[in-house]
């Protein structure tokens, strides 16, 4: 027989760097989960990537307190952070501009999250990731 699924959770942790203090603890004790088990096995999955990036999780739990997890490729703000060189993303998007990225950045970025949007097409792709930069506050050029 099947194990019941009980709801699943989406949490954001830094690669490598799953602890139980909070956020991660406390969201997954109420829910029964197993918090070291889960740390550790997190932070094996994660720890070929660069420390500290940001990866999103789903977690998926069981009535039988198991678990299971998928990690996603890090958002996109945070690739074109990194490309435009900046700390932070623009503080009135449309009106100042906070950095520039060119339409290659976007498509090198679309390649490496092309498991994770909505279409199949690198091209494409690279239309959302200028569309998530010019939300940002950042200027897309050729």
């Amino acid at each position: 027989m099947a194990k019941k699924l009980l709801g699943q959770l989406k949490l954001q942790i830094p690669a490598g760097a799953a602890n139980p203090s909070p956020p991660v603890g406390p969201a997954l004790g109420q829910r029964g989960i197993n918090i070291m088990e889960f740390c550790k096995a997190f932070n094996a999955k994660t720890q070929e990537m660069e420390k500290g990036m940001p990866i999103p999780v789903v977690i998926e739990y069981y009535q039988d307190k198991s678990f299971t997890f998928t990690t996603k490729t890090p958002p996109a703000s945070f690739y074109l952070k990194r490309a435009a060189k900046l700390q932070k993303g623009g503080q009135t998007p449309g009106r100042a501009v906070a950095g520039t990225v060119t339409m290659s950045q976007c498509r090198e970025i679309a390649e490496a999250k092309l498991a994770d949007l909505n279409t199949d097409n690198a091209d494409q792709g690279a239309k959302i990731i200028a569309g998530s930069a010019r939300a940002m506050g950042l200027q897309v050029t050729e």
